[in-house]
């Protein structure tokens, strides 16, 4: 039989309806051809580099077709500028440069995420009847451009020397396990591993295999079954669904969100570890949170330090009185929300965030009520804590989820007004399946990280044999569990 030269050709060709993604099987074969390439040069490091970098941009080249090139462009930009902005002597010069390069930056990713917003919203008010655009989000935009910023940023205020090196740079803004969806990586963490004397030791090795297969059990098993098995259609008309199957609906899309994106950031983090470098970690058990306040320092972490750092420091902070500090937030949060996408939802779930988070600072100073360590605080106020936290995130993941505000306000009509307890049965009846994943999913997430980090210290010293096998079982469980219908990450669309 004759080899099929074509059908090979066709695995590196893009395909908008098939995009290589973490979970496909696809990606694994190529990441571990990578590993093995890696294995052969990587002592040699501008080799290793040019390796890494080549692979990055063919995988995303394989993510979202011809737009790669905004990454070599938004690349060769910033390189130059973070540069310029380094030699310059003159401060005005210094910031005209900064200006230039957020402009740039921002204004690309205004114009393919919220031109037709601004299209839209001008037709809405009868400011004029524009048609709007077809316009095709480029994957992972909202993420390498605030790395660019943040970069330019660290330069202008001087806490960062610049690479004079344009291939370390591209290798840093393309490193493609965090390129797509993160984590928001900050250069002064993550560019001076790029040259350093790499040894991968045995557990690192362990932690690697541990967050790449509890991530796609996370994704796979529990997110898209929770998705596509109840989430999905609730949702998409929740007026057709009792008050009850809404709740848990919501329920569901909070392990949904959550497991989706942090089951990537795992990924992306241990497949970083496999070739010897460190991302920040992005999520921290954010469900167990006792207060709001806590709730963004584990949840999207990359993303909640960046909009401290960049935007609420920038804005002024706390250093401007009391009322000022709370419209910080405000506005931090408001522009946090439509990061996330070109909505009046998110924009509405930004600002409920950004209330909480000032009424909570307010009532903290109010009552001179000092943050106090988890084990100082009493488990029953621990638990009221974590359940009225819990129930305000997910109450707010309602705007973040439904198409519309009315959308959303039809599902929190049906839970207030048409919730049964009656059903109940029948209910659970007919979704013990999907209820049984929810359950198990909560489970997981409370459960202490010290039993992953013991798994991890057992795997360590373990022989290559027991690694392959508890490969083999995650593996053999994602399958089962493995749904007909892919569905797309959450946070690709952001």
């Amino acid at each position: 039989m004759a080899f099929d030269w074509h059908k090979l050709a066709e695995q590196f060709v893009y395909h908008k309806e098939d995009p290589l993604l973490f979970n496909s099987a696809f990606f694994f074969y190529f990441f571990m051809l990578l590993l093995l390439v890696y294995r052969l040069v990587y002592k040699t490091k501008t080799l290793r580099i040019a390796i890494v970098t080549g692979f990055s941009l063919y995988f995303f080249y394989k993510a979202c077709g011809w737009y790669v090139a905004f990454i070599l462009i938004a690349a060769v930009v910033d390189f130059n500028l973070s540069n310029w902005i380094h030699e310059a002597e003159d401060k005005k010069r210094k910031k005209l440069l900064l200006i230039i390069s957020i402009i740039l930056n921002l204004g690309l990713l205004a114009y393919f995420k919220y031109t037709n917003l601004f299209l839209q919203s001008l037709n809405d008010i009868g400011a004029g009847n524009f048609t709007l655009i077809d316009l095709y989000l480029p994957v992972g935009i909202s993420f390498y451009t605030f790395e660019n910023l943040s970069y330019t940023i660290d330069v202008y205020r001087g806490r960062f020397t610049p690479v004079r090196r344009f291939i370390d740079y591209l290798f840093f803004l393309s490193f493609f396990p965090k390129l797509m969806m993160g984590p928001i990586v900050r250069a002064h963490d993550f560019i001076p591993q790029i040259r350093k004397d790499i040894e991968i030791h045995g557990r690192q090795v362990a932690e690697g295999l541990f967050l790449m297969l509890t991530g796609l059990f996370k994704k796979v098993v529990i997110s898209d079954y929770i998705y596509l098995n109840l989430v999905k259609y609730v949702f998409d008309d929740p007026s057709r669904h009792t008050g009850m199957e809404c709740l848990f609906a919501v329920y569901g899309y909070a392990l949904v969100i959550y497991c989706d994106f942090s089951g990537y950031s795992d990924m992306a983090i241990g497949m970083a570890k496999w070739i010897g470098f460190d991302i920040n970690k992005n999520f921290d058990s954010p469900y167990q949170s006792l207060n709001i306040t806590e709730f963004w320092r584990r949840w999207h972490m990359s993303l909640s330090s960046w909009l401290r750092d960049y935007l609420y420091i920038s804005l002024g902070g706390n250093r401007h009185g009391k009322i000022r500090t709370y419209i910080n937030l405000m506005i931090t949060m408001l522009l946090g929300g439509l990061w996330h996408g070109a909505s009046w939802n998110f924009l509405f779930w930004g600002l409920l965030h950004g209330v909480a988070l000032a009424l909570h600072k307010g009532w903290m100073e109010l009552m001179g009520i000092k943050e106090k360590l988890r084990s100082e605080v009493p488990m029953w106020q621990q638990v009221l804590s974590v359940f009225v936290t819990f129930h305000f995130v997910c109450f707010c993941w309602i705007f973040f989820k439904a198409e519309t505000i009315g959308s959303a306000l039809t599902m929190i009509n049906q839970i207030a007004t048409n919730f049964y307890w009656a059903g109940g049965a029948l209910f659970v009846q007919n979704y013990a399946t999907v209820l049984g994943v929810i359950a198990f999913g909560y489970v997981l997430h409370f459960t202490p990280q010290s039993w992953c980090e013991k798994i991890i210290d057992n795997m360590a010293p373990s022989h290559w044999v027991f690694k392959a096998a508890f490969a083999i079982a995650i593996i053999f469980i994602i399958v089962q569990f493995k749904q007909a219908e892919p569905v797309m990450p959450v946070y690709l669309q952001f």
